[in-house]
C-alpha cells in the first residue's frame, strides 16, 4: 500500500526545475543518504577487522565455543558463548521486570490518568529516558549491588540480577512511551462500542483496546529488548564480569559478562592487529547483527501498525487497498496466550526454588487465572485499577529514589572550587573543570556536524519524496543507525577515525562519532515536526507562486522550528551523557590543561565518573558530585525540550 505523502501534492505533469531549485534538491539528497552511507562504512570497518576472527578459528567455534579467555597459554581461546549466554539472560531479565510495568503504566497514562497527572508522568517517563546510562550504573554500583549483596547474603551483589534490575528500569522508557502511542492510536469508536454494549471500563481496556493495540505493544517490547542489548556501561559496572555460563542456569545471584561489557572492558588495552584485537571486532560484528535484527523487527511491527489504525493522524493512517491477516494469530490472544502468560510469569520461581519453584508458581498462577473468571466485574476493575496505579507510582518511585540519592550525596560536594579546578590525586582533590569544558567541548562540535545534515535529511525525506523506493532505503539506512549500539559506534570511530584516518585519540575524533550516533535522533524528530505541517499550507504558497523551496523555507520551516528545536535539544543531551562512544576516540582521565587543537584528547564528565567509580578508591565526594553535575546538565537539556513541547502544544493550533 501506497502511503500518501504529507508533503507537496503531486501533478500529472512535471514543471522544469529551475537551477538552484535543482541544486537545493541535490544537497538535501545528500544529506539523506549520509545515514545509508554511514551505516554502510560501520558495517564494513568492522567486519573488516572482525574477519579475520572468523577465519582463524571458524565461525562456529568463535559462536559456540565455550571458553572466552584471551591470555590463556599458549594461545587465548575466543569462543563467545558464555557472552551471548550473558547478554540473553540479562536481557531476559529485564524484560521480566520492564513489560509488565512498562505495559501497565502506558495503559494507566493512556486511558486512566486524568490530564493533570499525564502531565506530570509523561515527563517523569522522559526525565528517566534522559538520566545518563553512566549514572544509573554508578547508582547501581553503590546502592543497588550492595542491597542485594545485604538482602541474600552473597559476597558479591554483583549479579545477573543487578544488571536485569538496572535494566529494567531504564528500558521502562522506551517501553512505555511505544505502548502508550500505541493504545492512544486505537479508533475511539472501539471502545466507545464496548462500552455501549455494557462492558465495564476494564472489561473494554482488557478485551478491545489492549489487543488492538497488541502489535504496538509488541514493537515496544522489542524495542526496549534492544535497548537492553546494546546497553554498554551500566552492565560493565554492576554484572561482576565474569565469562561463564551460571550453574544452574537460573541461578541470578552469579556473575555474567555481556557482549558490550567485554568490549568496554577489553577495547582499551588491546593490541591492534593481534588475534585479541580481530576476536573483538568479531564480538562487536555479533552484537551488531542482534540489534539490527531487533530493529528491523520492531520496524516490520510498526510498520503493520501504521497500515491498520485510526483515521486523522498520518502515523495511524487507515488501511487502504488489499486486507492483510492479523500480525498475531487469534489462538496467541486467547486460551493459549493465557497459557503462555502463565508459563512465562512462573519462571520467577526458578531462581527461588528450582524446577519446584517454577512448578509451584505456575499451580498458583493457573488458580488466580480461574478465580479471576469468578470475580464481579466491577470488583474486577477496582482491582485492576488499583495494580495499574501501582506500577505507574512504582515507575515514578524508581526515578524519585535515583535522583534523590545522586542529588541528596552530590549536592553537598558542589563547591566553587569543585568547580573551576582541575583534579589532583587521580581525581580525590581539585575539581572537574576541564571535564566539564571537553564536554561542552564534544557536545558542541557534534552538534554543528549533525544538525546540518539531519535537518537536510529529514526536509528531503519529508518535502521531496512520497514513500518511494529511495525514501524506505534512506529510511531503513536512518532506522538501523539509530538501532546500533553506542559502544559500536565507539569501535567504529577507533577504527576509522583514530587509526584509518589517523586523527588519534582525539576532540575531533569524538565529536565525529557523537554526531554519527545522534544524527537519526535529529532526522526522526525533525521529520516529524515538518510533518506536522498542513499541506494546505503548502498548496496555498504554491497557488500564490511561489517556487518549491521558496514554500518550504518560508512556509513549512518556520512553524516546524520549535520541534526541530526540541530534537536538537534532546540530542544535545543525549551526546552529553553518553560514555562508549568516546571511550576509545576522544577520551583520557586526567588533565590539567584544556586541548589547544581539535587533534588533543580531552576529559568528559561521563568518562570521569565511569573511572572514579570503577579504579579510584576514597573518591566518594568527588563521585558524587561529578554524578550529579552530569545530571543536571543533562536534565537542563531535557526539560528546555519538555518546556519547549509543552508551550508550543499549546499554542499551536491548526
Amino acid at each position: 500500500m501506497r502511503v500518501p505523502s504529507p508533503g507537496f501534492p503531486r501533478a500529472g505533469r512535471r514543471p522544469k526545475i529551475p537551477a538552484g531549485e535543482a541544486i537545493v534538491r541535490l544537497v538535501l539528497l545528500a544529506c539523506a543518504s549520509f545515514a545509508v552511507v554511514a551505516i554502510f562504512f560501520i558495517i564494513a570497518f568492522l567486519l573488516r577487522d572482525g574477519y579475520p576472527a572468523f577465519l582463524e578459528g571458524g565461525i562456529g567455534d568463535f559462536l559456540l565455543g565455550p571458553v572466552w579467555n584471551p591470555t590463556s597459554y599458549p594461545a587465548g581461546k575466543y569462543g563467545i558463548l558464555p557472552l551471548v549466554a550473558g547478554t540473553l539472560l540479562v536481557t531476559a531479565g529485564a524484560m521480566a521486570v520492564s513489560v509488565p510495568l512498562g505495559i501497565a503504566c502506558a495503559i494507566c497514562i493512556a486511558r486512566l490518568a486524568p490530564p493533570a497527572v499525564k502531565s506530570v508522568v509523561k515527563p517523569a517517563v522522559e526525565l528517566l529516558a534522559g538520566i545518563p546510562s553512566v549514572v544509573y550504573g554508578f547508582f547501581g554500583l553503590i546502592v543497588l549491588t550492595d542491597w542485594i549483596r545485604v538482602t541474600f547474603g552473597v559476597p558479591s551483589g554483583e549479579s545477573w540480577l543487578a544488571g536485569s534490575l538496572l535494566l529494567g528500569v531504564m528500558a521502562l522508557p522506551t517501553i512505555i512511551s511505544v505502548s502508550e502511542d500505541a493504545i492512544s492510536c486505537v479508533p475511539r469508536e472501539y471502545a466507545e462500542g464496548s462500552l455501549a454494549l455494557g462492558a465495564t471500563h476494564w472489561q473494554t481496556i482488557s478485551g478491545v483496546v489492549v489487543p488492538a493495540a497488541l502489535p504496538g505493544i509488541s514493537a515496544a517490547v522489542i524495542l526496549g529488548m534492544g535497548r537492553a542489548i546494546g546497553e554498554t556501561m551500566a552492565v560493565l559496572m554492576v554484572t561482576g564480569n565474569a565469562a561463564v555460563i551460571p550453574s544452574p542456569l537460573w541461578n541470578v545471584l552469579s556473575p555474567v559478562r555481556t557482549l558490550t561489557g567485554t568490549l568496554g572492558i577489553e577495547m582499551g588495552e588491546v593490541a591492534v592487529g593481534t588475534t585479541h584485537y580481530h576476536a573483538l571486532f568479531g564480538v562487536a560484528v555479533v552484537l551488531l547483527a542482534i540489534t539490527l535484527l531487533v530493529n528491523l523487527a520492531a520496524n516490520a511491527v510498526i510498520g503493520r501498525i501504521r497500515e491498520s489504525y485510526v483515521p486523522g493522524r498520518q502515523s495511524c493512517a487507515a488501511t487502504r487497498g488489499r486486507e492483510r491477516g492479523p500480525l498475531v494469530p487469534p489462538a496467541v490472544t486467547g486460551r493459549a496466550g493465557k497459557v503462555l502468560a502463565v508459563a512465562a510469569l512462573s519462571l520467577v520461581g526458578l531462581p527461588l526454588a528450582g524446577p519446584a519453584g517454577f512448578a509451584g508458581f505456575a499451580l498458583l498462577f493457573a488458580f488466580i487465572a480461574v478465580a479471576w473468571q469468578k470475580v464481579p466485574p466491577k470488583a474486577a476493575e477496582k482491582v485492576a485499577f488499583s495494580l495499574l496505579f501501582a506500577a505507574t507510582a512504582a515507575v515514578l518511585a524508581a526515578l524519585a529514589v535515583i535522583l534523590w540519592d545522586i542529588l541528596w550525596n552530590g549536592l553537598p560536594a558542589l563547591s566553587w572550587e569543585f568547580l573551576t579546578q582541575s583534579p589532583r590525586d587521580l581525581g580525590r582533590g581539585g575539581g572537574i573543570f576541564p571535564a566539564i569544558v571537553g564536554t561542552l567541548y564534544l557536545v558542541a562540535g557534534a552538534i554543528a556536524l549533525a544538525l546540518p545534515v539531519g535537518f537536510g535529511a529529514a526536509i528531503y525525506l519529508s518535502e521531496y519524496r512520497g514513500e518511494g523506493r529511495v525514501t524506505r532505503i534512506v529510511r531503513t539506512g536512518t532506522d538501523l543507525l539509530n538501532g546500533t549500539p553506542s559502544i559500536v559506534f565507539g569501535l567504529f570511530g577507533f577504527s576509522f577515525l583514530v587509526l584509518f584516518l589517523n586523527f588519534g585519540v582525539s576532540l575531533l575524533a569524538g565529536q565525529v562519532t557523537l554526531a554519527l550516533m545522534i544524527l537519526p535522533t535529529i532526522i526522526r524528530t525533525t521529520e516529524e515536526s515538518l510533518k506536522s505541517v498542513p499541506v494546505s499550507l503548502r498548496e496555498g504558497s504554491l497557488a500564490l507562486g511561489a517556487t518549491q523551496w521558496q514554500t518550504i523555507s518560508r512556509v513549512v520551516v518556520p512553524p516546524a522550528v520549535p520541534g526541530m528545536i526540541t530534537g536538537a535539544i534532546l540530542s544535545i543531551g543525549r551526546a552529553a551523557g553518553e560514555t562508549a562512544p568516546i571511550l576509545f576516540t576522544a577520551v583520557v582521565f586526567s588533565q590539567r590543561f584544556l586541548p589547544d587543537s581539535p587533534f588533543s584528547p580531552v576529559m568528559a564528565l561521563p568518562y570521569h565518573l565511569f573511572i572514579l567509580a570503577t579504579n579510584v578508591p576514597g573518591a566518594e565526594a568527588q563521585k558524587y558530585g561529578t554524578a550529579v553535575v552530569l545530571l543536571l546538565l543533562v536534565i537542563l537539556f531535557y526539560a528546555l525540550a519538555i518546556a519547549i513541547r509543552m508551550h508550543y502544544s499549546r499554542k499551536v493550533r491548526w
